[in-house]
């Protein structure tokens, strides 16, 4: 009988909630999401949802005194949110690192690339600097970054976009992380360089065997990358499953939503592409029972009132929805973005 490995991540009922404004705004609500060695979780939905505050939490980036942080989060079996400084610092680049989403405002901008990678390096290992420079140079080869050596004494501005998500990537790597954290990284640029980030990523991924969450809104970029999917909507995780199982029968009228607002082998050429009506809740403001309801057409007063729990629809593949039935959706598919 062979034991089951134990996550390498575990997050359980985790919600986060900022306490700054006027009103608390719980961006994070009960999130349940494991990640096991060597697996790639793509977190997908709108701008809003909750994913890139899930990431920061992971490494528990935000301002305490402003954030409420509740649940456990559970890093090779000790809980961050338990964390005393001296923890978190050997935490941060060592065993979690993350590519920040616009490296420009992530790294430094008065010390040079190189130095950067070389700071992380002797911060978490007894190295010399020349040892450290070397291998900051070996990563920038590693990423193929053209003219590593000269590349390695450049500062942020003198670098291409491209070039400078490959130094994020680099200096994310510098400390042979167990899990990388990657907040929507092709985000701003174009889309030739985007494949090139995506494939050295996967690339990367594999070689080194990584856990990775990857943030997208790009459902293309999910299948590309991930081994499962969890889509989040207004700090909830509605959906999530294996990438084959979630594509290709959503269970939930939002990712349906978002499936079909992209175009398929020119199908919709010339025609309007559809879109999920209205907008995101304001989370200050979250509206009774279902976040979802206010835009999906298969709506009724139950879902109005009542918050959906999780509930298995197949191996491995659980949503949040009071209408999970797989032939009225199939049937409303095509109203759920009128």
């Amino acid at each position: 009988m062979t034991i089951k490995e134990r996550p390498i991540l575990e997050i359980k009922n985790l919600s986060v909630t900022f306490t700054a404004g006027r009103k608390p705004v719980r961006a994070v609500d009960g999130v349940d999401l494991s990640v096991a060695r060597g697996e790639v979780v793509a977190l997908l939905g709108e701008s809003g949802s909750g994913k890139s505050v899930t990431l920061r939490t992971i490494l528990r980036l935000h301002n305490e005194r402003r954030t409420k942080m509740e649940g456990s989060l559970l890093v090779r079996g000790s809980d961050v949110l338990k964390m005393k400084t001296r923890e978190l610092g050997d935490l941060r680049g060592r065993t979690v690192s993350m590519i920040f989403q616009e490296p420009m405002l992530a790294m430094d901008p008065v010390y040079s690339v190189g130095q950067q990678i070389i700071e992380v390096i002797r911060k978490h290992e007894p190295v010399s600097y020349e040892e450290a420079r070397k291998r900051a140079l070996h990563l920038f080869e590693r990423v193929r970054i053209p003219s590593p050596e000269r590349r390695l004494d450049a500062y942020p501005h003198e670098m291409s976009g491209g070039m400078r998500q490959r130094a994020m990537i680099a200096l994310a790597l510098a400390c042979k992380p167990e899990i990388l954290l990657a907040d929507e990284p092709t985000t701003a640029l174009d889309a030739t360089v985007q494949v090139q980030i995506l494939l050295l990523l996967r690339e990367l991924q594999h070689e080194l065997g990584l856990s990775v969450i990857f943030v997208t809104h790009d459902i293309g970029v999910a299948v590309e990358v991930a081994d499962r999917i969890a889509v989040m909507y207004a700090g909830r995780i509605v959906e999530i499953g294996p990438v084959r199982s979630v594509i290709r029968t959503p269970r939930h009228p939002y990712t349906r939503g978002l499936l079909s607002t992209r175009g398929h082998g020119g199908r919709l050429s010339g025609k309007r592409l559809p879109a999920i009506p209205g907008s995101p809740p304001d989370l200050a403001n979250l509206p009774p029972g279902c976040a979802f309801a206010p835009r999906c057409a298969l709506a009724d007063d139950r879902c109005r009132a009542q918050a959906p729990s999780p509930t298995t629809v197949d191996e491995g593949h659980v949503v949040r929805c009071l209408r999970t039935d797989a032939t009225t959706q199939s049937l409303a598919a095509a109203d759920v973005s009128a």
